[in-house]
């Protein structure tokens, strides 16, 4: 991709409304602007990044047994008045009415929809678990939306739905979920802290937050090592042990009760990006989401949700990776892996240079985006360094005389000079 061709709007100076780093720079990068108050339109470069999230995401609830569905963003009102939840979120919730007077809401959360689906489909205990997931769109119509995409009230969420026949089933559903979202979050390069939490309008006595460390997060965390020692991409911990372990914010800390040994306690600021509960018959009971279990009686499942703030996370990765010069994205959700810098544009031998590089990045399967603007090379340095792309490939007429480009690491720093080909084998690899 050849950056004048490209979408990208940049602005130069911070909006004075952007309070925090992800809200200014996500706009001085060209990855969004706002709409209206909490609304926001994804432009292509933020949308890459999106994408990338979304599509870890989806991997992983495959991997872990969940199917994906899609399911409406307006949902008939008398579904929550079937559950009873009607009233629980309050001026939160966008109520509509359509042309024949029906009213509808615009969905902040699938259960009631889910579980219609479930009882319309499923009559026997023989085809459980199920789990069921999407990621899509959803509103909720905040007091104060602010921090950019962090508390938008238009955003991308990732929500499943297990069902299961007993407590135990569901248990075995809960705790899937609380170790793929450690894997979730580790795939992106974040550590994330699962600690109890309060269910809200969701209901239910089970809950864990996940909240990942980034020094701007909004409430101070308190947990034990092992959570930074564990590669949840590559061991199985027991789930039990991963549970037990210390986590809580500063509100619930006690270091009376805390059995951490203190050079294992760690502290840091947390960002909420994730929530599951365990919630069992409160919406299969009174919406009749039943099964014949094996004894030959009708019970109601027991049910549970899981919930990932999509577009939440692009923010909170910025709010985590991130220094005085811009972003510093980590490579599996940058929205190119290479920043090749064109510093003599219309010298034949760097646009031939260039042009050879890029051509064998493509090939290797490396996304790449080419400043081929006419600008100087401080600005091309700055606002490459600004976007935040993990590789930097400089080509300047100086080089190409000696047959080497210059490669820098956007989150380190460190420049090599390698030959155009050495450069290729090993952003490739």
């Amino acid at each position: 991709m050849r950056w004048s061709r490209y979408f990208l709007p940049l602005l130069k100076e911070t909006p004075a409304d952007a309070q925090i780093i992800s809200h200014q720079l996500m706009l001085r990068a060209g990855m969004i602007r706002q709409s209206s108050a909490g609304i926001y339109s994804w432009l292509p470069l933020g949308l890459r990044v999106l994408s990338k999230v979304e599509q870890i995401v989806r991997e992983e609830m495959n991997a872990a047994g969940a199917h994906e569905v899609l399911m409406p963003t307006i949902q008939p009102a008398e579904l929550w008045q079937e559950s009873g939840r009607s009233e629980d979120y309050g001026k939160e919730m966008l109520r509509v009415t359509d042309r024949h007077e029906r009213p509808m809401l615009y969905g902040p959360t699938h259960e009631e929809v889910v579980t219609d689906i479930f009882r319309r489909s499923v009559k026997s205990y023989r085809d459980l678990p199920i789990n069921l997931y999407q990621i899509q769109w959803k509103f909720r119509d905040e007091i104060r939306p602010r921090f950019g995409v962090m508390r938008g009230r238009e955003f991308l969420m990732k929500d499943n739905y297990s069902f299961d026949l007993d407590f135990a089933g569901a248990l075995r559903s809960y705790d899937n979920m609380f170790v793929a979202y450690l894997k979730t979050f580790r795939r992106m390069g974040l550590t994330a802290i699962p600690m109890r939490a309060e269910s809200g309008a969701i209901g239910g006595n089970l809950s864990h937050e996940f909240q990942i460390l980034a020094s701007t997060g909004e409430s101070e965390v308190f947990f034990d090592a092992a959570f930074e020692e564990i590669d949840f991409l590559r061991d199985q911990p027991d789930i039990e042990e991963l549970k037990a372990l210390y986590a809580a914010t500063d509100d619930q800390h006690d270091p009376e009760i805390c059995q951490v040994p203190p050079e294992r306690l760690r502290t840091g600021r947390g960002i909420e990006v994730g929530h599951i509960f365990y919630f069992g018959t409160k919406y299969s009971r009174p919406m009749g989401a039943t099964v014949m279990g094996p004894d030959g009686q009708e019970v109601p499942v027991e049910m549970g949700s899981y919930g990932i703030g999509v577009s939440r996370l692009v923010g909170a990765l910025i709010e985590a990776f991130h220094d005085e010069d811009g972003i510093i994205w980590p490579e599996p959700v940058a929205p190119f892996r290479v920043g090749l810098i064109n510093l003599r544009v219309g010298d034949a031998a760097c646009d031939d240079a260039v042009d050879r590089i890029a051509a064998g990045l493509e090939r290797a399967g490396v996304e790449v985006l080419v400043d081929d603007r006419e600008e100087n090379a401080g600005a091309k340095f700055a606002t490459v360094d600004l976007i935040g792309l993990p590789w930097q490939v400089v080509v300047g007429p100086r080089g190409v005389r000696q047959g080497v480009v210059e490669l820098k690491h956007r989150s380190t720093g460190e420049r090599t000079e390698l030959s155009p080909e050495a450069a290729i084998v090993r952003l490739a690899a």
